[in-house]
């Protein structure tokens, strides 16, 4: 698909897809457009050309509450939540005008959303009192509340100690483990790194390499696109020899599994058909 804001490419004839329970990162520079490629699977963009498509339907004229309803969630860099409400309510919201749940089934989504994120605790608590962290998990409460089987989730990670990095990537990585796929925006990279299966950098409305975390970001392209560094031949074969000395003492201590099937699965192209 294509789509550009004047003289601004945000995407240029850009194919993406991903599949049933896939775990894949987004990285760029800033400005690069990788919120509005968010905009554009979730409905709130449209294509200048090309097709969205979503389990096996083409979405391209949905709007972005159809697209909820289908079972696309997101959040949003910057949290704003109701703050005059509570954190129940706050997700409550997301199950009945997302999910389209009513009464007691919309209820049993919000409460099952603040335990999947660890903030049942603070349901009764004014959303305008959290914390940082606790807002992000709220963030994150929201979009789950609506039922999604593709999760985006932009920068959830931006503004958190190392410590809430690792208590957020440990829910999310709980979240994919229900079979979700999840598509994330983050410039906090190790964030990406101890969960994504999948690396991709957009730029100049293309993607720069797309693979196993390790090998996209020692992609000498991707390295001097993101880190505006050139990168040398010796300082990617030191890097490497320091992964591979990783990999090798940490073998026979994680495995690693696939989810297979695109019942789930977003896809857009440029094709036009």
């Amino acid at each position: 698909m294509t789509k550009r804001f004047g003289r601004v490419v945000i995407a240029e004839d850009l194919s993406f897809s991903v599949n049933a329970g896939d775990t894949v990162g987004i990285v760029g520079p800033n400005g690069a457009g990788k919120t509005s490629l968010f905009g554009l699977i979730s409905g709130d963009l449209s294509p200048d050309a090309g097709h969205v498509k979503f389990a096996g339907r083409d979405i391209t004229r949905l709007d972005p509450a159809g697209r909820c309803r289908l079972g696309i969630g997101r959040t949003y860099q910057v949290p704003r939540p109701f703050a005059g409400m509570t954190v129940f309510e706050n997700v409550l919201v997301a199950a009945q005008q997302g999910a389209g749940l009513r009464r007691k089934a919309s209820y049993a989504a919000a409460a099952d959303a603040l335990e999947r994120t660890g903030i049942a605790g603070e349901a009764n608590v004014p959303s305008g009192r959290l914390g940082l962290l606790q807002r992000k998990r709220m963030e994150v409460a929201r979009a789950l509340a609506t039922g999604p089987t593709l999760l985006l989730l932009d920068e959830v990670a931006g503004g958190l100690t190392d410590p809430e990095v690792s208590v957020l990537v440990e829910i999310v990585r709980g979240i994919n483990a229900e079979g979700i796929a999840v598509i994330w925006i983050e410039h906090v990279v190790r964030a990406l790194t101890s969960l994504v299966s999948r690396l991709t950098c957009l730029y100049g409305g293309q993607f720069v390499g797309d693979g196993d975390p390790a090998s996209v970001l020692a992609n000498p392209r991707v390295r001097e696109i993101y880190l505006g560094v050139e990168v040398t031949a010796e300082q990617l074969e030191a890097e490497a020899g320091d992964e591979l000395a990783g990999a090798s003492g940490a073998s026979g201590t994680s495995e690693a599994s696939e989810a297979s099937g695109s019942s789930g699965g977003a896809e857009s192209d440029g094709s036009g058909t």
